[in-house]
């Protein structure tokens, strides 16, 4: 994944990857928010989408489809019924791995530390956020999670600083 520059010579928000982030009931009750969005951005990702929802039966089954068979479907599905979410929606030079990467593991117990799962969690289930996997995962997950009108493209001076203009030519 490269950027790149827009016709204005600024590398634009609009060429880099997208990734979507959910923080889980237990981040959201445990008033982790703030931290996790913060750990986000301090990285050097871009917030462009950002909205608390409640979860309701069609939207978990839709986004744990490939659990649903699974004898343990019916308390993830509580789980993410028990409170709001907050979904959020980054871009960045390889977003998606990048988050993946500061996320952790799935198991907050097996999680390394300084990762968010790791300093932030003890459980499987209960692990404080969700991260898509591959670009195709982000993609189908942030169009179920935001529509269009609700993603934002801004001028962000910052990302010269973030970026090497040579990741922004696609030199790199």
């Amino acid at each position: 994944m490269t950027v790149h520059i827009a016709t204005n010579g600024h590398l634009s928000l609009w060429c880099m990857q997208r990734t979507l982030v959910l923080i889980k009931p237990d981040g959201l009750q445990r008033r982790l928010a703030g931290e996790i969005i913060t750990r986000l951005e301090r990285k050097g990702l871009s917030l462009v989408g950002i909205k608390m929802l409640q979860m309701d039966d069609q939207a978990i089954a839709d986004h744990y489809k490939h659990l649903s068979t699974r004898p343990f479907f019916p308390e993830i599905a509580a789980f993410m019924k028990s409170a709001p979410i907050i979904a959020t929606c980054w871009a960045g030079v390889e977003a998606i791995a990048t988050v993946r990467i500061l996320c952790g593991a799935t198991n907050g117990r097996t999680a390394i530390p300084g990762t968010i799962r790791g300093d932030l969690a003890m459980s499987v289930q209960a692990n404080v956020v969700h991260a898509s996997e591959t670009p195709e995962a982000a993609e189908e997950e942030i169009r179920r999670f935001f529509a269009p009108t609700e993603l934002f493209e801004y001028p962000d001076k910052g990302l010269t600083l973030i970026y090497s203009p040579s990741e922004g030519s696609g030199r790199t």
